[in-house]
């Protein structure tokens, strides 16, 4: 419960940042910036340590290598986020899966 009104605070909102490599690569050939580790490690660190970052996002879901990553001095990204406050998810869409039992067909991600 404390983590769902960690995330449900009045006024904050979820950051999604769970951008695949091949979408966050299409938005970098947008503004011309290759698409390797290094530019995407510091677009997220460049999000995630924006100062006050906390006064508006309450969580963060992340693609998991994002969630698995770092900035350049070593610090974890998630690290980062929760020294402000703010939770980490990771997106967990694989995809659809028929669900068992009970339903007609219907499916979950």
């Amino acid at each position: 419960m404390a983590t769902v009104k960690a995330i449900g605070t009045p006024g904050k909102g979820i950051l999604a940042a769970d951008e695949s490599p091949g979408t966050l690569g299409s938005r970098f050939k947008d503004i011309a910036v290759e698409a390797n580790d290094e530019n995407s490690n510091a677009y997220r660190e460049l999000l995630f340590t924006t100062p006050g970052l906390e006064q508006n996002i309450s969580g963060v879901i992340m693609f998991d290598a994002t969630a698995r990553g770092s900035c350049k001095d070593g610090t974890k990204f998630c690290d980062v986020l929760n020294k402000k406050g703010i939770k980490c998810g990771i997106k967990v869409d694989t995809g659809c899966a028929n669900i068992i039992g009970g339903t007609d067909g219907e499916k979950a991600t």
